[in-house]
């Protein structure tokens, strides 16, 4: 199943990027019955035009995630082809009896071809080789507060929790603050330049991609949490309980409150919760 097969629309094949995301957001959302209908269809009998509405009806959501990459310097109008891309292989893939609804399926082999196109394209790619490179490389916007540069302190709380260097750190952050240059020129038109796509999207906070994501992101952080909680010993797991993880309301328990109820010193409990979560980070680390 290629473009091509299905003859999807694409900026150039519209114009522009402006006219593209215009015609993305006409295409209607299909309801959970309609979705498994079509579903079925492609599985059961690989009919094209069953796979064709599907991928058109989540070509919004490959916008919207596409979004979310600007700040890496590379043609919008790429991010989606590429997008696009993983979103027909989600359609390929899809079993329409598991319940999970083809947004909330479709997001991560979105998220995955755009990442690859990324590293492929971006020169920061000749400096992110490991795993936690590139962790860091995708995740250092959202952990720095505001626009200032980091301080060693700062550098240093999220290289532990990257699992990286503090070194890495401050000169991925010298590297984004160097800025980009799109791979493609620019569009000679002044309207392509300045008008910007988002203008066409709906709120951000009612795209189904966000709010799909917010639940996803809160489920994966829940059982991430759960499992690391379960590679603690019980005294451990206890101690991060009421240090970090109380009920809405429920008073966090003192390092001394907990050093009288297991008859040692606070300094004591405070060495078993800095090593608690230090292995919990690490435990995260992996699952991410």
């Amino acid at each position: 199943m290629t473009h091509q097969s299905l003859a999807l629309p694409t900026p150039v094949s519209l114009g522009s990027l402006d006219h593209y995301i215009q015609a993305v957001n006409r295409f209607p959302l299909l309801t959970a019955e309609q979705e498994t209908s079509l579903a079925r269809r492609w599985q059961n009998e690989q009919d094209l035009n069953a796979a064709r509405e599907m991928v058109l009806s989540h070509l919004r959501l490959v916008v919207a995630v596409s979004r979310q990459y600007l700040g890496y310097g590379l043609p919008q109008a790429d991010l989606i082809q590429e997008g696009n891309i993983g979103l027909m292989k989600a359609v390929r893939r899809f079993d329409p009896e598991r319940g999970v609804r083809l947004v909330s399926f479709a997001l991560h082999w979105i998220r995955a071809e755009i990442n690859e196109y990324v590293l492929r394209n971006w020169r920061l790619v000749k400096m992110v080789t490991t795993k936690a490179q590139r962790k860091l490389f995708f995740n250092l916007r959202s952990l720095k507060e505001g626009t200032r540069a980091l301080t060693q302190k700062e550098a240093k709380e999220i290289a532990q929790t990257l699992n990286v260097k503090p070194e890495e750190v401050l000169e991925m952050e010298t590297r984004f603050a160097g800025g980009e240059v799109s791979l493609d020129p620019m569009p000679e038109s002044e309207e392509e330049t300045h008008l910007s796509p988002m203008y066409y999207l709906t709120n951000k906070e009612d795209e189904p991609a966000h709010i799909v994501e917010a639940e996803q992101t809160e489920r994966v952080r829940h059982e991430a949490l759960q499992k690391a909680l379960a590679s603690l010993d019980a005294r451990s797991a206890a101690i991060v309980r009421a240090r970090w993880l109380r009920d809405e309301g429920e008073a966090t328990a003192t390092l001394q409150e907990l050093a009288e109820e297991y008859g040692v010193s606070a300094e004591r409990i405070r060495q078993i919760e800095a090593r608690a979560l230090q292995k919990m980070r690490a435990e995260v680390g992996e699952a991410a």
